[in-house]
């Protein structure tokens, strides 16, 4: 099982290559804000758990187990930031309280969010109805 900086790795990974059809050590290193030099270390060791290929100076690939997990690790952000919305986090907000979740929930629990996203959005009314009660409850803060 991957780390949670692991995870962030083969996410980003993931991300820049279904983006851009490959990943470079500088792309990557950017898109985390991190130094290349991390990225170069971090990329061997996932080379070495199987979660991709790295050749020095030519680039890397996901294997089918980095591929897998990358896959899961987007859809876990993009539900968590779905989620997120539905219950009336201010935008500005989403993307790092995201970040700041996505390692600490089991995979049970996002599978149990999903159901929950899946049940407001079947039904347009459901979220509206949450709307309205999270303004009654501002009005009454006021």
């Amino acid at each position: 099982m991957p780390t949670p900086s692991m995870e962030d790795y083969i996410e980003q990974i993931y991300i820049l290559i279904a983006e851009k059809t490959y990943a470079r050590v500088s792309d990557i290193a950017e898109a985390l804000s991190v130094h290349p030099s991390s990225v170069t270390k971090m990329v061997q060791k996932l080379d070495k758990d199987g979660y991709l290929v790295y050749e020095k100076y030519r680039g890397l690939s996901l294997t089918s187990k980095g591929n897998k997990i990358g896959k899961r690790l987007v859809f876990r952000h993009d539900l968590l930031e779905q989620m997120l919305r539905i219950i009336g986090v201010k935008e500005e907000n989403i993307y790092d309280d995201v970040e700041g979740i996505e390692h600490h929930l089991s995979w049970d629990a996002i599978d149990r969010i999903a159901d929950l996203v899946q049940f407001f959005e079947e039904d347009s009314e459901r979220i509206e109805a949450l709307r309205e009660i999270q303004r009654q409850n501002e009005e009454q803060e006021q």
